[in-house]
């Protein structure tokens, strides 16, 4: 519940449950006024908390509580719950407090930095890392209780480990995957928030433009073939799938990932957890998995020649397979698969598609401002005059303010690049042809090049020309 304002006598209120009859009571007992709630979403309500108690005042006063206390507490066990008024470990109300700032702030990534005398905490928001605070270097016990949550060995200190738990936020939950690096001055750790109740992304709001959803919705609704994304890591590949997954999801599909880890959790979906250390690898339960019948399989990374010929298999025996690699376009996927062993006749055979794709910071709109641009210089860069004549008038620029943080951008979009692997590129995909002879074909059968999409997207005035330069080489 957050008090908004007073207004003819009345308290306004936002609050997730309006029905909560006791509450609208009690505060009503307590201020002296009559109270009208309005409903907002509990992801709204806990981005709210974020930024209005995730920084300031409150993060000083416990740095300096917490620097006092810190060798007593250092024994003291993890409750990442805010603690009821002013009781609980110092260290302790810190950790929920960069959590809340970081929830606040949209940022899913959080490094905890030891450098020397003290502890650096960051944030990656919209793919950009940015300094929020640094803490004491008395206070990295809470380094020790953070592995402990995560059920990691606190004792080794020098190999990376990984491994995810969940906690509670105030009255929200979420997954938090942590991720340990032994470091000069000590453990470094990343934390990703995992926030379930905002995890439903739709191909609609990716970035696809109409024709080119139209021509990937025609291959993932086919009964079998392999569809591949691909991109660098951090560029949003299985989010692309994921939200693929949610349009196929259905009670007449069996519908099941292999994922290393599993980030998400689908409602309908089967997903399967990779263990390296116990044996069960990526290859192993894939082919154990297709031995359950399943309509639809998504593996979260094609990394060997094992995984990729049991996919390309599974697509010829009446799958349909999602999965992702790492190449830097959709032509040069397919010559991965070959330089994987995979024989040239179950590429050209099983895959349908490959999208390649990056991730553009999306300029804010309260504070992005129309940008002088000649139409020769985006041509220059690579926009192609014709398709695009025009729009180069609502070409903007990012400005920054208070809302967006100075940064001027807000979000993500995706930048695509489809290739519909054809009855012309299964041929030269048999003839093994390169990656810049298959990528000329498929660009004068339609496909747009990953640069000229994200271009199209600035001239559209979505991002910015110097973004899209910065992502896209």
């Amino acid at each position: 519940m957050l008090t908004l304002l007073v207004e003819d006598g009345r308290l306004v209120v936002a609050m997730k449950d309006p029905a909560n009859l006791h509450a609208l009571e009690d505060l009503r007992m307590v201020s002296g006024y009559t109270v009208s709630p309005v409903v907002v979403a509990a992801s709204d309500l806990r981005r709210v908390f974020g930024l209005l108690f995730g920084k300031g005042g409150e993060v000083a006063e416990l740095l300096e509580e917490a620097s006092a206390e810190a060798p007593r507490e250092d024994r003291e066990d993890v409750e990442l719950r805010e603690p009821r008024g002013a009781s609980g470990a110092p260290t302790v109300r810190l950790v929920g407090s960069i959590l809340r700032r970081a929830a606040g702030d949209g940022a899913p990534d959080i490094h905890l930095e030891p450098r020397g005398a003290e502890l650096t905490v960051r944030f990656r928001a919209d793919g950009v890392l940015r300094e929020v605070m640094s803490v004491p270097s008395a206070l990295q016990g809470g380094v020790a209780r953070l592995k402990v949550l995560a059920s990691l060995d606190i004792i080794e200190r020098r190999l990376s480990q990984d491994d995810c738990f969940s906690a509670t936020l105030d009255d929200g939950k979420m997954d938090l995957r942590v991720s340990t690096l032994p470091t000069t001055f000590g453990e470094k750790l990343v934390l990703r928030l995992l926030d379930n109740a905002d995890l439903r992304a739709h191909l609609r709001g990716l970035g696809f433009y109409r024709n080119m959803l139209r021509s990937y919705e025609a291959v993932f609704r086919r009964p079998y073939g392999t569809i591949l994304v691909t991109g660098p890591t951090g560029s949003g590949k299985s989010t692309t799938l994921d939200a693929t997954l949610g349009e196929l999801n259905a009670t007449e599909k069996n519908i099941v990932t292999v994922e290393d880890p599993v980030e998400y959790r689908m409602r309908g979906i089967n997903q399967v957890q990779v263990n390296p250390r116990t044996g069960l690898t990526v290859h192993s339960r894939l082919s154990s998995i297709l031995r359950y019948d399943p309509d639809v399989v998504m593996i979260g990374e094609i990394r060997n020649r094992e995984t990729a010929k049991t996919s390309v298999e599974a697509a010829l025996t009446g799958h349909l397979v999602l999965a992702t690699l790492h190449t830097n376009n959709a032509p040069a996927a397919v010559t991965r698969l070959t330089d994987m062993r995979v024989e040239p006749f179950l590429t050209a055979s099983a895959v349908d598609c490959v999208i390649a794709q990056r991730l553009a910071r999306r300029l804010y709109e309260r504070c992005k401002r129309p940008a002088e641009m000649d139409e020769n210089v985006l041509c220059e860069i690579g926009l192609d005059r014709a398709r695009f004549a025009g729009v180069e008038k609502n070409v903007h620029s990012a400005v920054g303010c208070e809302r967006c943080a100075e940064t001027g951008y807000s979000g993500r979009i995706g930048g695509y690049e489809i290739m519909l692997v054809e009855e012309t590129l299964r041929r030269l995909v048999l003839q093994g042809a390169s990656a810049d002879e298959i990528g000329a074909t498929a660009r004068k059968a339609g496909m747009v090049p990953l640069k000229e999409d994200g271009l199209a997207k600035a001239a559209h005035g979505i991002t910015t020309v110097e973004e899209v330069l910065l992502t896209v080489l």
